[in-house]
């Protein structure tokens, strides 16, 4: 594996005006539009399979696959709805992209809904990025006004309405079927599946649901071939993405690469931890990830080694710690968001998350004990596995591998009373 970035969504980031049209027709915007309604719709579907693109929204789920799970000649409507809903804490690789290129995002909307014979398709923001709905918007009012959205695009006969809808900021919503009911103008809670959306999803219609960077990622792939994108990444995690570097290192940002780069690589371009400092823990897939340690700086970030290693790449948002961070403090703030945003339909995870945010706070204020850290990981083998969806399971993710690789700073709080990395506790532990 080498450590070359491989820049193809971000290349044009730094461009002023990447984000008109005419900057993103400048560098052969909505050509692969064109190429793809000269296709027939299962020949893109099949080029997508060849390429191996899995889903960049964090479940890895084939792209191609999912699209050929839609039922045709079925008589019924079929959706396209793309998961903009970033609200994974550390994950802030769509919204930049968006900000930046919403055209690469609208074509692929357009080219992905022509393969799964859509005519009505739906971005779903979250609501708190006020700037980026307003891009999408002006991007799709352009789009229509060139003709790529509307009837009869580009002469094809092929005709497509793309509505920009603007969440509510809730976390749950970007489960997909918690999404859907919020589209539908519902309260947003995870459905009972199955039905799977592919079979009842949007209107309890045939429904695609799939990440900003993963349908940004098609146009690409139409234009340059599904070999050109294969080649890069591993055997199994094929392509590239984006992995969004937060935290105690030098260069925070966004790095597109090839799958299968590794923590070390990336950390070589971003200029390294922190001067003085050295790294502690981070996530590979933002907080719902089981955290690594300074051992698996030679990871390859791919779907098969992460998931070998004990973690998941979910959505490759790397948060970086140094040795400064209280990884008790950290996990307690997390498993706080996770409580706050628990949608409450299931017990496992509107209880479960409860219950660990109060142990997580008597420990890390230093009046928990050993037992303390036995409860906390039964809570956890209550919920992993029993919630009503992914959330809870996420949940529990930095707690059991917080335990695993730190149980002696959880149990050092409890000598101290308060946590070493308090400066007034640490101060007031050594004069005694």
């Amino acid at each position: 594996m080498t450590g070359t970035l491989t820049p193809v969504l971000t290349a044009h980031w730094d461009e002023p005006d990447s984000f008109t049209l005419a900057g993103y027709r400048r560098h052969g915007g909505y050509q692969a539009l064109a190429k793809a309604l000269a296709m027939q719709p299962d020949d893109i579907i099949a080029a997508v399979k060849g390429s191996g693109l899995r889903g960049r929204g964090g479940a890895g789920f084939p792209t191609g696959m999912k699209w050929g799970f839609i039922p045709q000649g079925d008589g019924k409507p079929h959706y396209l709805v793309v998961n903009a809903d970033e609200s994974e804490p550390g994950t802030c690789k769509d919204i930049p992209l968006m900000l930046a290129t919403p055209h690469a995002l609208i074509e692929g909307a357009i080219i992905t809904s022509y393969a799964i014979r859509a005519e009505q398709a739906f971005i779903y923001v979250r609501g708190e990025v006020l700037h980026v709905v307003r891009r999408l918007q002006q991007a799709v009012a352009e789009a229509y006004q060139a003709g790529y959205l509307g009837r009869d695009i580009l002469g094809s006969g092929y005709g497509l309405d793309l509505v920009i809808h603007a969440g509510a900021g809730a976390y749950i919503c970007g489960e997909e079927t918690a999404l859907l009911d919020s589209l539908e103008g519902f309260r947003g809670q995870p459905r009972l599946k199955p039905p799977f959306p592919a079979v009842a999803g949007l209107y309890a219609c045939p429904t695609v649901i799939n990440n900003v960077e993963s349908i940004a990622s098609v146009p690409a792939i139409v234009a340059s071939g599904a070999a050109w994108f294969a080649g890069m990444g591993t055997e199994r995690s094929k392509g590239f993405g984006i992995f969004s570097l937060t935290g105690h290192v030098t260069t925070p940002g966004q790095y597109e690469a090839p799958l299968g780069i590794t923590l070390r690589e990336l950390l070589a371009q971003a200029g390294g931890i922190r001067a003085g400092h050295r790294l502690k823990f981070w996530t590979p897939g933002g907080s719902s990830t089981p955290i690594f340690t300074d051992e698996h700086l030679d990871v390859p970030l791919d779907f098969e080694s992460v998931g070998a290693a004990g973690s998941m790449l979910g959505t490759r948002a790397l948060q970086i710690f140094d040795e400064t961070t209280c990884v008790v403090r950290a996990v307690l703030r997390w498993t706080e968001f996770y409580e706050h945003e628990s949608c409450g339909k299931c017990t496992p995870c509107r209880e479960g998350t409860f219950w660990m945010v109060r142990v997580l706070d008597r420990l890390e204020r230093g009046e928990g004990t050993d037992s303390d850290l036995d409860k906390l990981l039964d809570i956890c083998d209550n919920i992993l596995g029993r919630a009503f969806c992914a959330l809870g399971d996420g949940a529990v993710s930095p707690v059991t591998s917080s335990i695993k690789y730190f149980r002696d700073e959880f149990i050092e709080h409890a000598k101290r009373g308060g946590c070493p990395f308090d400066p007034a506790a640490a101060t007031a532990w050594a004069g005694k």
